[in-house]
């Protein structure tokens, strides 16, 4: 009885994301601006108001002024400051906002439960709504691929397209060893050499210690706690009924998911789906084919409207 009392004295019952102590925000904070100091200042910085929380949203000036912008939504327990090898490239294609996802670590607040997959696309919608482009192409990563998909099934209004970079959760289901390594790498007083092995591991053996953005995942893993509902993979139903362009590119020794699944399942799915598979590429396929990924966006957007 005396652990049990502990346990429940002791449980985070919070139904809002968090950071754990004032200690760790702000080693998270010093670790997020190491981590946007590779990124070019940006042109305007943007904190919209939800009915979930405040979002913290940057734009980047970038090429065709006049036309639907990209708007970047990072994985899990990362923010914006994870575009830093993508954006150089990408400012030759469009103008570019990076969005913190709410109820992640990051620059956004979260003020609100997020109950539900119908929540996570409420939220995302209304802070695409107050930007002032009437329609965006949505690009995500990871678990920002789900989200991004999550929105164009859900209320697609604002959307011209959405480009999926490796989504977690969506066209094919996370192995049973990802998730179970996974969750040492979520225990935020567990060692931090198992979170750099975890992230390492995602990223195909890459280092990870140095790394400004490595150190802010670590860091953002370690001190908040999240209080979002798991990502539920969606149907096939569900993903038929998407109709917008979509642009999939899946990376070939992904850990997230089986690659080959997910490929075949988003070009059995999805009606104006274009899929691609970076047969060498690792879950960390943004750093790693930046300028390829650019490209492959360029050529999308060129038949997408």
């Amino acid at each position: 009885m005396v652990v049990v009392g502990a346990w429940l004295a002791m449980r985070d019952t919070s139904p809002v994301g968090h950071f754990t102590s004032a200690e760790g925000h702000d080693e998270y904070v010093r670790a997020y601006e190491q981590a946007m100091g590779d990124l070019p200042e940006p042109d305007a910085t943007l904190d919209v108001r939800t009915d979930y929380g405040v979002v913290r949203v940057y734009r980047f000036d970038g090429a065709a002024p006049e036309k639907a912008p990209l708007v970047f939504l990072p994985g899990r327990s990362s923010a914006s400051p994870v575009l830093a090898g993508n954006l150089e490239s990408l400012l030759e294609v469009r103008t570019v906002y990076a969005v913190d996802l709410l109820g992640e670590p990051g620059a956004s607040v979260q003020t609100r439960p997020i109950q539900g997959d119908a929540d996570q696309a409420r939220w995302l919608h209304q802070a695409l709504a107050e930007l002032p482009e009437p329609t965006v192409h949505l690009v995500g990563l990871s678990i920002g691929g789900w989200t991004a998909m999550n929105l164009a099934i859900r209320k697609p209004d604002t959307l011209a397209s959405v480009i999926a970079l490796d989504p977690a959760m969506t066209f094919a289901d996370m192995p049973l060893e990802t998730m179970a390594r996974s969750i040492p790498a979520t225990v935020g007083w567990f060692p931090k050499s198992w979170r750099d092995q975890f992230n390492s591991w995602t990223a195909g053996g890459a280092p990870v210690e140095d790394e400004p953005v490595a150190g802010m995942i670590e860091s953002g893993m370690r001190h908040y706690a999240l209080k979002l509902p798991a990502p539920q993979r969606f149907s096939a139903e569900q993903l038929a009924t998407v109709d917008l362009p979509v642009l999939a590119i899946i990376a070939g020794e992904s850990v997230m998911h089986d690659p080959g699944e997910a490929a075949r399942q988003a070009e059995d799915t999805l009606p104006q789906g274009t899929v691609l598979t970076y047969d060498d590429a690792s879950h960390a396929i943004n750093g790693e084919y930046p300028e390829e990924i650019a490209a492959d966006i360029d050529g999308f957007l060129s038949e997408a409207e």
